[in-house]
């Protein structure tokens, strides 16, 4: 007869398989909030005010309110609601961010975080266009208005579409381009750079995790890196990626381990920078606006 101590570590053991499966942990990595074709907006309280959001018809053209809606919150650049094919048949919804007053000849592909949709994840780029950066931000598969199932591999097929489509753009061609992932799209960005480091001209990775066994042991020691199906890696993707790259990560960040950051750095290639910063999870841009202007121009010399 078995120990039933025995029974238990098995019982155990089989009860955190089955919550870190490749499903469910996926549910973990990719968290979207999701858009019906019709959906038209919604307001946002805070304690001085309602702000709000409204969608075109269609084409999901946002505009952003003030005032509980009377007035509109005026912008120091514009966005350009966008549609594109993906690979895997589904339509994407992007915003090209471009800035007022400033000719843009640094593009910026932005592959962002693991949850929630535009709306929430824009504000992360956008303190760049004041420096005369124009930027596509796009929600992947399941995101937001984007059609389709959320997965690992149909964000990855979404980013190498989203690169066809941003290189296809005359307003961008005689522009240099720039990978920039946060977080989920760090760590995606590193693989998208691989394989396509002929159509770009520098890498930037904020705050993002080493691998997907990784950052599955650091959210359950031990099991996390057992059940958590790898797929591709960021680590081991950087190793053959040979253009200028700067990783940036900072110290407060509880979400991704800060020495993830620097194990990306450490696989990476010459030329490389490590920018440690402080601050919350993926708030580079917001905090150090000027000083990752710098640093990304200093890559493209």
């Amino acid at each position: 007869m078995l120990p039933k101590l025995f029974i238990f570590r098995c019982i155990l053991i089989f009860s955190f398989s089955g919550l870190l499966s490749s499903c469910n942990f996926n549910k973990m990595f990719l968290r979207p909030d999701r858009y019906a074709a019709d959906f038209k907006g919604f307001n946002i309280n805070t304690p001085n005010d309602t702000l709000g959001v409204r969608f075109t018809p269609q084409t999901f053209q946002p505009t952003f309110t003030k005032h509980n809606g009377r007035d509109t919150v005026e912008l120091n650049y514009t966005i350009e609601s966008v549609l594109f094919k993906s690979s895997n048949g589904n339509t994407l919804n992007g915003w090209f961010l471009k800035p007022i007053g400033l000719k843009a000849d640094i593009t910026i592909l932005h592959l962002h975080g693991n949850a929630g949709s535009l709306v929430s994840q824009y504000k992360a780029m956008s303190p760049l266009t004041k420096n005369g950066f124009q930027i596509l931000v796009f929600d992947y598969s399941g995101f937001g208005f984007s059609t389709g199932k959320s997965t690992r591999n149909s964000a990855l097929k979404d980013a190498l579409s989203a690169l066809d489509y941003i290189k296809a753009r005359p307003d961008v061609a005689n522009t240099k381009l720039v990978l920039y992932g946060q977080s989920f799209g760090g760590h995606l960005s590193a693989v998208v750079a691989e394989e396509r480091q002929k159509d770009i001209d520098a890498l930037v990775l904020e705050g993002a995790f080493s691998s997907a066994k990784d950052i599955g042991a650091s959210m359950v020691p031990v099991l996390g890196r057992i059940c958590v199906k790898q797929g591709y890696c960021a680590t081991r993707s950087i190793k053959h990626y040979t253009k200028p790259v700067m990783v940036i990560h900072s110290t407060e960040d509880k979400t991704v381990p800060f020495y993830m950051g620097q194990k990306l750095y450490d696989a990476a290639n010459l030329p490389k920078q490590f920018y440690e910063i402080e601050k919350c999870h993926i708030c580079g841009p917001r905090y150090y606006t000027d000083e990752i202007t710098e640093k990304i121009k200093g890559m493209l010399q």
